[in-house]
């Protein structure tokens, strides 16, 4: 048994869950970032080309984040359902679940990857950017849309792991997987003088890469278990089902984040540039902050699975305690470390400048953010989705006026992130009020029994 809980408020690291959620989120948090740091990397080295190529860049990175966002039920769901396999003490059944999540994560890849080379001038079209801009972005996505196997791949690989418990080996292949996007962007950028087309090979590439090595990883531990690995439709659908309340709640994250970025492209280039960058950095921090979320899914999903409700709670206390801090940590950090990255990404004075207000807003809603992450991970734990949906579209929906006030008044890129962060506080009073309630906390080996929210 795991040593008694303290649930005393404080940041004290002698509480046994401080051992337990750092064990799993401090590895998380590599790997979390590693995905926003090829946008980084990607801004860096593309922002240099010229301020077209930096908002082109943006408009397909936000359609790119929308397709593979869409799917990140296949880490979530199969983390949450491994996990409570685990805790059950049923190691051959959470293998089946993964290569099942494997599987459909493939068929996926593979469908979205041939539907968006065809759609990528429609995508483009529908943000109406300059001509200037236009070219550019279907450029990149055309090319970028070849890594969704690879990134669907990863993950439902890196979901199986973290149901396991296992959050180091994702890191590793992560860090391999962003240093290699970093050598061949600069070899197809600069090196072949490709443009922003090369951008786009190094980061298929290099995801690509780190696909392959978290399926071997997988595939080696199903073997040793004896699950099966051959495709079984039953457990496929099964997963594709457990999805679609995650799937509902993670499209309305993404119209958000969408309507957001039209607002941006009717602000101007400078704007859109601007935007760009500063939600790549949001974004960069937002998985930094859902590693904590990220321990919270393996954490709750195995103690609900053995039944223990109590350090379900606890846990949850802890890890809320842990979001608020990180969260202030890294707006003031933010916000005192502008003069030395803000130039980093682009030499258009305009855009630094804009750049440098929007960030000073990270101050007010990194800690909401904080919150926000941890509990949406807790509850994904608890396999509590269908409140999840709902709860997304009631946010959804506070939003959308907010962002159209913002367009309709040309109020600017400021008051445009003043809107997002209305965003972030909905989703924190919708999250709070579940949370106090015991309708998620639904324990043993399957999650199903569920009452409606």
């Amino acid at each position: 048994m795991p040593p008694a809980v303290s649930t005393r408020p404080g940041l004290r690291l002698r509480d046994p869950h401080d051992r337990e959620i750092l064990r799993l989120a401090v590895p998380a948090f590599g790997a979390l970032v590693a995905e926003p740091l090829y946008l980084l990397a990607d801004s860096a080295i593309v922002g240099h080309l010229g301020t077209p190529q930096l908002a082109a860049l943006g408009l397909a990175g936000t359609a790119i984040q929308t397709l593979v966002g869409l799917f990140v039920f296949l880490a979530y769901a199969t983390t949450a359902s491994v996990a409570r396999q685990l805790g059950a003490g049923d190691m051959r059944t959470a293998l089946r679940f993964g290569v099942d999540g494997l599987w459909l994560a493939l068929g996926l890849g593979v469908a979205l990857a041939l539907l968006g080379v065809l759609v990528a001038p429609t995508v483009v079209d529908a943000f109406d950017p300059s001509p200037a801009v236009h070219g550019h972005a279907v450029t990149y996505l055309r090319v970028a849309v070849l890594g969704m196997p690879g990134l669907l791949l990863t993950f439902a690989g890196t979901g199986v792991l973290r149901g396991l418990q296992d959050t180091r080996t994702p890191l590793w292949i992560a860090a391999c997987s962003y240093l290699g996007n970093i050598v061949l962007n600069v070899t197809f950028v600069y090196g072949l003088g490709w443009g922003i087309a090369g951008s786009a090979w190094g980061t298929v590439l290099a995801q690509t890469g780190g696909a392959i090595a978290l399926g071997v990883v997988v595939v080696r531990g199903a073997r040793r278990h004896g699950a099966s690995l051959r495709p079984d439709l039953a457990g496929i659908r099964a997963s594709a089902h457990a999805g679609v309340p995650l799937l509902v709640r993670t499209l309305t994250l993404r119209v958000a984040i969408l309507a957001a970025t039209y607002v941006a492209t009717s602000l101007g280039d400078t704007a859109l540039a601007a935007h760009q960058v500063a939600f790549t950095l949001w974004s960069t921090l937002a998985f930094a902050l859902d590693a904590i979320a990220i321990a919270g899914q393996a954490i709750v999903g195995r103690y609900l699975g053995a039944a223990d409700v109590a350090r379900a709670r606890a846990a949850t206390r802890r890890m809320i305690e842990w979001g608020v801090a990180a969260g202030a940590v890294f707006g003031v950090v933010m916000v005192l470390a502008r003069p030395l990255y803000v130039s980093l990404f682009t030499r258009d004075l305009d855009v630094q400048a804009l750049l440098a207000s929007v960030v000073l807003l990270f101050l007010v809603f990194e800690p909401v953010a904080g919150v926000v992450f941890v509990l949406d991970g807790v509850l994904i734990g608890a396999g509590d989705g269908r409140y999840l949906a709902y709860a997304g579209v009631w946010t959804l929906v506070a939003f959308l006026p907010l962002a159209g006030l913002v367009l309709l008044t040309h109020g600017g890129l400021v008051a445009l992130w003043w809107a997002f962060g209305g965003f972030m506080v909905a989703r924190l009073v919708t999250l709070v009020v579940r949370i106090r309630g015991n309708q998620w906390l639904v324990t043993g080996p399957d999650a199903k029994t569920r009452s409606h929210a």
